[in-house]
Protein backbone atom coordinates (compact mmCIF):
# COMPACT_ATOMS: atom_id res chain seq x y z
CA UNK A 1 0.00 0.00 0.00
CA UNK A 2 2.97 1.93 0.89
CA UNK A 3 4.28 2.12 -2.55
CA UNK A 4 0.92 2.51 -3.81
CA UNK A 5 0.57 5.92 -2.43
CA UNK A 6 4.54 6.90 -3.22
CA UNK A 7 3.74 6.16 -6.87
CA UNK A 8 -0.07 7.80 -6.94
CA UNK A 9 2.42 11.00 -5.18
CA UNK A 10 4.68 10.75 -7.39
CA UNK A 11 2.76 10.76 -10.77
CA UNK A 12 0.60 13.76 -9.00
CA UNK A 13 3.44 15.72 -8.92
CA UNK A 14 4.25 14.66 -12.53
CA UNK A 15 1.14 16.06 -13.47
CA UNK A 16 1.18 19.17 -11.94
CA UNK A 17 4.60 20.02 -12.94
CA UNK A 18 3.44 19.09 -17.18
CA UNK A 19 0.45 21.37 -16.27
CA UNK A 20 2.72 24.15 -15.20
CA UNK A 21 4.87 23.80 -18.01
CA UNK A 22 2.15 23.90 -20.74
CA UNK A 23 0.86 27.38 -18.56
CA UNK A 24 4.06 28.66 -18.59
CA UNK A 25 4.83 28.39 -22.11
CA UNK A 26 4.06 31.24 -24.63
CA UNK A 27 1.34 30.60 -27.30
CA UNK A 28 2.81 28.97 -30.32
CA UNK A 29 3.58 31.37 -33.18
CA UNK A 30 1.87 29.53 -36.07
CA UNK A 31 -1.19 31.99 -35.57
CA UNK A 32 0.89 35.31 -35.17
CA UNK A 33 1.04 37.54 -38.25
CA UNK A 34 3.81 37.16 -40.38
CA UNK A 35 5.54 40.76 -42.02
CA UNK A 36 6.43 41.46 -45.68
CA UNK A 37 9.97 41.39 -44.96
CA UNK A 38 9.34 37.92 -43.30
CA UNK A 39 7.21 36.22 -46.26
CA UNK A 40 10.04 37.70 -48.42
CA UNK A 41 12.72 36.01 -45.91
CA UNK A 42 10.80 32.46 -45.75
CA UNK A 43 9.45 31.63 -49.42
CA UNK A 44 9.47 27.49 -48.15
CA UNK A 45 6.44 26.34 -48.96
CA UNK A 46 5.46 26.84 -45.64
CA UNK A 47 1.58 27.90 -45.09
CA UNK A 48 1.35 31.39 -43.09
CA UNK A 49 -0.54 34.93 -42.63
CA UNK A 50 1.08 37.72 -43.86
CA UNK A 51 -0.36 40.99 -43.07
CA UNK A 52 0.69 44.26 -44.91
CA UNK A 53 -0.48 47.00 -47.23
CA UNK A 54 -1.73 46.96 -50.24
CA UNK A 55 0.11 48.84 -52.27
CA UNK A 56 -1.12 48.17 -55.96
CA UNK A 57 -1.16 45.16 -58.55
CA UNK A 58 1.58 43.01 -59.68
CA UNK A 59 1.83 42.47 -63.49
CA UNK A 60 5.03 41.25 -63.87
CA UNK A 61 8.29 40.02 -62.27
CA UNK A 62 9.36 44.02 -61.28
CA UNK A 63 6.12 46.13 -62.33
CA UNK A 64 3.33 46.98 -59.87
CA UNK A 65 0.03 49.38 -60.94
CA UNK A 66 -1.20 51.50 -58.53
CA UNK A 67 -4.08 52.77 -60.71
CA UNK A 68 -6.35 51.43 -63.72
CA UNK A 69 -6.26 48.12 -62.69
CA UNK A 70 -6.55 45.54 -65.52
CA UNK A 71 -8.39 42.09 -62.98
CA UNK A 72 -8.77 41.45 -59.69
CA UNK A 73 -6.39 38.60 -60.32
CA UNK A 74 -3.50 39.92 -57.44
CA UNK A 75 -2.30 41.81 -55.47
CA UNK A 76 1.03 43.60 -53.54
CA UNK A 77 1.11 43.72 -50.27
CA UNK A 78 4.45 45.85 -48.31
CA UNK A 79 5.37 46.81 -44.70
CA UNK A 80 4.48 50.31 -45.79
CA UNK A 81 1.44 51.66 -47.77
CA UNK A 82 3.91 54.24 -49.48
CA UNK A 83 6.51 51.46 -50.96
CA UNK A 84 7.15 51.66 -54.64
CA UNK A 85 10.44 49.45 -54.25
CA UNK A 86 8.97 45.78 -55.72
CA UNK A 87 11.99 44.41 -53.58
CA UNK A 88 10.04 45.34 -50.40
CA UNK A 89 6.65 43.40 -52.11
CA UNK A 90 5.13 40.19 -51.84
CA UNK A 91 2.72 39.69 -54.85
CA UNK A 92 -0.76 37.72 -53.61
CA UNK A 93 -2.44 35.47 -56.24
CA UNK A 94 -6.44 35.99 -55.13
CA UNK A 95 -8.03 32.66 -55.66
CA UNK A 96 -11.55 32.90 -58.19
CA UNK A 97 -13.91 32.84 -54.13
CA UNK A 98 -12.28 35.99 -53.42
CA UNK A 99 -12.00 38.19 -56.14
CA UNK A 100 -15.01 39.79 -56.19
CA UNK A 101 -14.15 41.20 -53.20
CA UNK A 102 -10.48 41.57 -53.03
CA UNK A 103 -9.80 42.28 -56.42
CA UNK A 104 -8.19 46.15 -57.18
CA UNK A 105 -10.55 46.51 -59.82
CA UNK A 106 -13.58 46.39 -58.23
CA UNK A 107 -12.24 47.78 -55.03
CA UNK A 108 -9.44 50.08 -55.92
CA UNK A 109 -10.19 51.81 -52.66
CA UNK A 110 -8.65 48.70 -50.88
CA UNK A 111 -5.15 50.46 -52.18
CA UNK A 112 -2.97 51.42 -48.70
CA UNK A 113 -5.54 49.35 -46.56
CA UNK A 114 -3.87 46.84 -44.13
CA UNK A 115 -4.80 42.98 -45.55
CA UNK A 116 -4.37 39.41 -43.62
CA UNK A 117 -3.56 37.17 -46.07
CA UNK A 118 -2.90 33.15 -45.34
CA UNK A 119 -1.65 30.99 -47.71
CA UNK A 120 1.51 29.82 -48.65
CA UNK A 121 4.52 31.63 -49.57
CA UNK A 122 5.88 30.40 -52.81
CA UNK A 123 6.94 32.53 -55.50
CA UNK A 124 4.01 34.56 -58.14
CA UNK A 125 5.38 35.98 -61.35
CA UNK A 126 8.71 34.61 -60.63
CA UNK A 127 8.58 37.38 -57.69
CA UNK A 128 8.11 36.35 -53.68
CA UNK A 129 4.48 35.71 -53.40
CA UNK A 130 1.92 33.77 -51.74
CA UNK A 131 -0.28 31.43 -53.28
CA UNK A 132 -3.24 28.63 -52.56
CA UNK A 133 -4.77 31.69 -50.51
CA UNK A 134 -7.54 30.26 -48.10
CA UNK A 135 -8.40 33.71 -46.67
CA UNK A 136 -8.07 37.43 -47.35
CA UNK A 137 -9.25 39.64 -44.25
CA UNK A 138 -8.98 43.21 -43.43
CA UNK A 139 -6.56 44.31 -40.46
CA UNK A 140 -7.12 46.18 -37.78
CA UNK A 141 -5.96 43.69 -35.13
CA UNK A 142 -2.68 42.45 -33.57
CA UNK A 143 -0.93 44.71 -31.94
CA UNK A 144 -2.33 47.71 -33.74
CA UNK A 145 -4.88 49.82 -32.30
CA UNK A 146 -8.31 49.79 -34.09
CA UNK A 147 -7.46 53.13 -36.43
CA UNK A 148 -10.10 56.11 -36.47
CA UNK A 149 -10.91 56.46 -40.13
CA UNK A 150 -10.38 60.37 -40.42
CA UNK A 151 -7.33 59.61 -39.28
CA UNK A 152 -3.71 58.97 -41.72
CA UNK A 153 -3.11 55.72 -41.79
CA UNK A 154 0.83 56.51 -41.68
CA UNK A 155 1.92 59.21 -39.51
CA UNK A 156 1.90 62.14 -41.37
CA UNK A 157 5.68 63.17 -40.42
CA UNK A 158 6.84 59.88 -41.96
CA UNK A 159 5.03 60.38 -45.17
CA UNK A 160 6.90 63.53 -45.68
CA UNK A 161 10.27 62.40 -43.79
CA UNK A 162 12.14 62.52 -47.63
CA UNK A 163 11.41 66.53 -47.65
CA UNK A 164 12.62 67.29 -44.29
CA UNK A 165 15.35 70.15 -44.57
CA UNK A 166 14.96 71.59 -48.01
CA UNK A 167 13.27 74.55 -49.14
CA UNK A 168 12.65 75.90 -52.77
CA UNK A 169 12.49 74.05 -55.84
CA UNK A 170 13.88 70.80 -54.54
CA UNK A 171 11.43 70.89 -51.69
CA UNK A 172 8.73 71.23 -54.56
CA UNK A 173 10.40 68.29 -56.15
CA UNK A 174 10.41 66.50 -53.35
CA UNK A 175 6.79 66.76 -52.50
CA UNK A 176 5.93 66.12 -56.30
CA UNK A 177 7.74 63.01 -56.08
CA UNK A 178 5.63 62.36 -52.40
CA UNK A 179 2.16 62.70 -53.84
CA UNK A 180 2.59 61.50 -57.68
CA UNK A 181 1.07 58.58 -58.86
CA UNK A 182 -2.45 58.49 -56.60
CA UNK A 183 -5.19 56.08 -56.84
CA UNK A 184 -7.14 57.81 -60.30
CA UNK A 185 -11.35 57.91 -59.88
CA UNK A 186 -13.23 57.74 -62.41
CA UNK A 187 -15.28 61.12 -63.34
CA UNK A 188 -18.52 59.37 -62.56
CA UNK A 189 -16.73 58.12 -59.24
CA UNK A 190 -16.31 61.89 -58.03
CA UNK A 191 -20.30 61.61 -57.11
CA UNK A 192 -19.81 59.10 -54.74
CA UNK A 193 -16.52 60.52 -52.98
CA UNK A 194 -17.65 64.26 -52.54
CA UNK A 195 -20.75 62.98 -50.28
CA UNK A 196 -18.37 61.72 -48.04
CA UNK A 197 -15.70 64.29 -48.06
CA UNK A 198 -17.73 67.11 -47.77
CA UNK A 199 -20.45 65.50 -45.77
CA UNK A 200 -21.94 68.16 -43.34
CA UNK A 201 -21.14 67.15 -39.80
CA UNK A 202 -24.44 68.35 -38.20
CA UNK A 203 -26.02 66.52 -41.24
CA UNK A 204 -25.35 62.66 -42.63
CA UNK A 205 -27.58 63.44 -45.58
CA UNK A 206 -25.95 66.88 -46.61
CA UNK A 207 -23.27 68.01 -47.95
CA UNK A 208 -21.03 71.87 -47.15
CA UNK A 209 -21.43 73.86 -50.89
CA UNK A 210 -17.87 75.41 -51.46
CA UNK A 211 -18.93 79.11 -51.97
CA UNK A 212 -22.48 78.76 -50.79
CA UNK A 213 -21.80 77.35 -47.20
CA UNK A 214 -25.14 75.51 -48.05
CA UNK A 215 -25.70 72.47 -46.35
CA UNK A 216 -27.77 70.94 -49.47
CA UNK A 217 -28.68 67.01 -50.00
CA UNK A 218 -26.34 64.59 -51.06
CA UNK A 219 -29.16 63.10 -53.04
CA UNK A 220 -29.41 66.68 -55.19
CA UNK A 221 -26.32 66.63 -57.06
CA UNK A 222 -27.13 67.18 -60.81
CA UNK A 223 -27.59 69.63 -63.62
CA UNK A 224 -30.68 71.71 -62.11
CA UNK A 225 -30.28 75.18 -61.15
CA UNK A 226 -30.42 74.64 -57.70
CA UNK A 227 -28.50 71.34 -57.23
CA UNK A 228 -25.17 70.38 -56.43
CA UNK A 229 -22.01 69.45 -59.25
CA UNK A 230 -18.30 69.17 -59.26
CA UNK A 231 -16.37 72.28 -59.18
CA UNK A 232 -13.16 72.28 -60.39
CA UNK A 233 -11.34 75.09 -58.26
CA UNK A 234 -8.13 75.07 -60.80
CA UNK A 235 -10.09 75.32 -63.64
CA UNK A 236 -10.30 72.58 -66.04
CA UNK A 237 -9.92 75.11 -68.79
CA UNK A 238 -6.57 76.22 -67.57
CA UNK A 239 -4.44 73.24 -68.77
CA UNK A 240 -7.11 71.63 -71.43
CA UNK A 241 -7.12 68.90 -69.20
CA UNK A 242 -10.76 68.75 -68.95
CA UNK A 243 -12.53 65.89 -66.69
CA UNK A 244 -9.87 63.06 -67.59
CA UNK A 245 -8.66 60.89 -64.92
CA UNK A 246 -5.64 62.62 -63.13
CA UNK A 247 -6.44 66.37 -62.93
CA UNK A 248 -9.96 66.55 -64.25
CA UNK A 249 -10.82 64.03 -61.44
CA UNK A 250 -8.18 65.10 -58.29
CA UNK A 251 -10.38 65.38 -54.94
CA UNK A 252 -7.92 67.46 -53.99
CA UNK A 253 -9.30 70.34 -56.07
CA UNK A 254 -12.88 69.08 -56.40
CA UNK A 255 -15.79 70.45 -54.78
CA UNK A 256 -19.76 70.46 -54.38
CA UNK A 257 -20.66 73.77 -55.19
CA UNK A 258 -23.92 75.75 -56.42
CA UNK A 259 -24.58 74.63 -60.21
CA UNK A 260 -26.00 78.42 -60.53
CA UNK A 261 -22.76 79.74 -58.74
CA UNK A 262 -20.38 77.35 -60.59
CA UNK A 263 -21.44 78.66 -63.48
CA UNK A 264 -20.34 82.36 -62.90
CA UNK A 265 -17.26 81.16 -61.34
CA UNK A 266 -16.89 79.77 -65.23
CA UNK A 267 -12.91 79.43 -65.60
CA UNK A 268 -12.29 83.12 -63.70
CA UNK A 269 -8.80 83.60 -61.84
CA UNK A 270 -8.20 84.05 -58.41
CA UNK A 271 -8.57 88.01 -57.30
CA UNK A 272 -10.00 90.38 -54.33
CA UNK A 273 -12.59 92.63 -55.76
CA UNK A 274 -15.43 92.81 -58.11
CA UNK A 275 -19.59 92.75 -57.55
CA UNK A 276 -20.93 90.59 -54.81
CA UNK A 277 -23.03 87.00 -56.00
CA UNK A 278 -26.41 88.02 -55.12
CA UNK A 279 -26.87 83.87 -54.68
CA UNK A 280 -23.62 83.40 -52.49
CA UNK A 281 -23.24 86.13 -50.54
CA UNK A 282 -19.50 86.69 -49.39
CA UNK A 283 -17.80 86.29 -52.83
CA UNK A 284 -17.20 88.64 -55.18
CA UNK A 285 -17.02 88.74 -59.43
CA UNK A 286 -16.00 90.54 -62.10
CA UNK A 287 -15.15 89.94 -65.57
CA UNK A 288 -11.78 88.47 -65.32
CA UNK A 289 -11.73 87.25 -61.67
CA UNK A 290 -13.64 85.48 -58.79
CA UNK A 291 -13.12 85.97 -54.82
CA UNK A 292 -14.33 83.20 -52.76
CA UNK A 293 -15.92 83.86 -49.25
CA UNK A 294 -13.45 84.53 -46.38
CA UNK A 295 -14.07 81.03 -44.74
CA UNK A 296 -12.49 79.01 -47.37
CA UNK A 297 -9.95 81.64 -49.39
CA UNK A 298 -6.88 79.51 -47.65
CA UNK A 299 -8.65 76.23 -48.50
CA UNK A 300 -8.69 77.65 -52.48
CA UNK A 301 -5.38 78.89 -52.05
CA UNK A 302 -4.05 75.72 -51.02
CA UNK A 303 -5.90 73.24 -53.43
CA UNK A 304 -3.98 75.41 -56.46
CA UNK A 305 -0.96 74.99 -54.43
CA UNK A 306 -1.43 71.48 -54.44
CA UNK A 307 -2.45 71.44 -57.83
CA UNK A 308 0.86 73.62 -59.04
CA UNK A 309 2.63 70.69 -57.25
CA UNK A 310 1.04 67.51 -58.19
CA UNK A 311 1.12 68.00 -61.88
CA UNK A 312 4.38 68.71 -63.70
CA UNK A 313 4.05 67.54 -66.41
CA UNK A 314 6.74 64.48 -66.26
CA UNK A 315 3.62 62.06 -66.95
CA UNK A 316 2.46 61.47 -70.48
CA UNK A 317 -0.94 63.35 -71.11
CA UNK A 318 -0.66 65.71 -67.69
CA UNK A 319 -0.22 68.91 -67.64
CA UNK A 320 2.55 71.09 -65.85
CA UNK A 321 0.95 73.11 -63.62
CA UNK A 322 2.36 76.55 -62.16
CA UNK A 323 1.30 79.44 -60.43
CA UNK A 324 1.41 83.00 -61.74
CA UNK A 325 0.72 86.32 -60.53
CA UNK A 326 -1.73 87.02 -63.60
CA UNK A 327 -5.75 86.45 -64.32
CA UNK A 328 -6.92 85.99 -68.24
CA UNK A 329 -4.61 82.94 -68.31
CA UNK A 330 -7.53 81.21 -70.47
CA UNK A 331 -6.16 77.84 -71.69
CA UNK A 332 -2.78 77.87 -70.75
CA UNK A 333 -1.69 75.60 -67.60
CA UNK A 334 -1.31 78.42 -65.27
CA UNK A 335 -3.85 80.00 -62.37
CA UNK A 336 -3.55 83.25 -60.75
CA UNK A 337 -3.00 85.26 -58.95
CA UNK A 338 -0.51 84.36 -56.68
CA UNK A 339 0.33 87.12 -54.68
CA UNK A 340 -3.33 86.83 -53.77
CA UNK A 341 -2.93 83.39 -52.80
CA UNK A 342 -0.51 83.80 -50.91
CA UNK A 343 -2.27 86.22 -48.32
CA UNK A 344 -5.49 84.04 -48.90
CA UNK A 345 -3.48 80.88 -46.85
CA UNK A 346 -2.23 83.37 -44.61
CA UNK A 347 -5.61 84.74 -44.01
CA UNK A 348 -7.96 81.60 -43.40
CA UNK A 349 -5.58 79.04 -41.56
CA UNK A 350 -6.08 75.16 -42.06
CA UNK A 351 -9.26 74.30 -39.66
CA UNK A 352 -10.14 70.73 -38.32
CA UNK A 353 -13.07 70.23 -41.63
CA UNK A 354 -9.88 70.81 -44.20
CA UNK A 355 -7.81 68.39 -42.24
CA UNK A 356 -10.55 65.49 -42.06
CA UNK A 357 -11.13 65.97 -46.11
CA UNK A 358 -7.82 65.28 -46.28
CA UNK A 359 -7.32 62.30 -44.53
CA UNK A 360 -10.35 60.94 -45.79
CA UNK A 361 -8.98 61.61 -49.54
CA UNK A 362 -6.28 60.15 -48.31
CA UNK A 363 -7.46 56.95 -46.48
CA UNK A 364 -10.23 55.75 -48.44
CA UNK A 365 -9.80 57.34 -52.42
CA UNK A 366 -6.81 58.41 -54.16
CA UNK A 367 -3.81 57.81 -51.02
CA UNK A 368 -1.99 60.66 -51.33
CA UNK A 369 -2.13 63.89 -49.25
CA UNK A 370 -2.24 67.73 -50.10
CA UNK A 371 1.39 68.79 -48.32
CA UNK A 372 0.09 72.72 -47.40
CA UNK A 373 -2.91 71.59 -45.72
CA UNK A 374 -0.50 69.74 -43.41
CA UNK A 375 2.46 71.85 -43.45
CA UNK A 376 0.86 75.39 -44.71
CA UNK A 377 4.78 76.68 -43.57
CA UNK A 378 5.81 74.98 -46.59
CA UNK A 379 4.16 77.43 -49.38
CA UNK A 380 6.12 80.05 -48.27
CA UNK A 381 9.13 78.02 -48.73
CA UNK A 382 8.49 77.45 -52.40
CA UNK A 383 6.82 80.58 -53.69
CA UNK A 384 8.34 83.51 -51.53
Amino acid sequence: MKLYALCKKTWAMSLLVFVLLVSLTPVSQAAAFLSVAQALENQNNSVQTVKGYVVGQPTGTSTVITSNYPNDYALALADSSNETNTDKMVYVQIPSNLRSTFGLQSHSELKGKSLAVTGTLTPYFSHPGIKSVTSISTETGGNDPTPDPTEPTVPVEDYYRTAAGKTGNTLKTELHNIIDHHTELSYSAVWEALKKTDEDPANANNVILLYTGRSQAKSTNGGGVDDWNREHVWAKSHGDFGTAMGPGTDLHHLRPTDVSVNSTRGNLDFDNGGTEHSEALGNYFDSDSWEPRDEVKGDVARMLFYMAVRYEGDVSDEPDLELNNTVNNGTAPYHGKLSVLLQWNAQDPVDDRERRRNDIIYSDYQHNRNPFIDHPEWVNEIWN
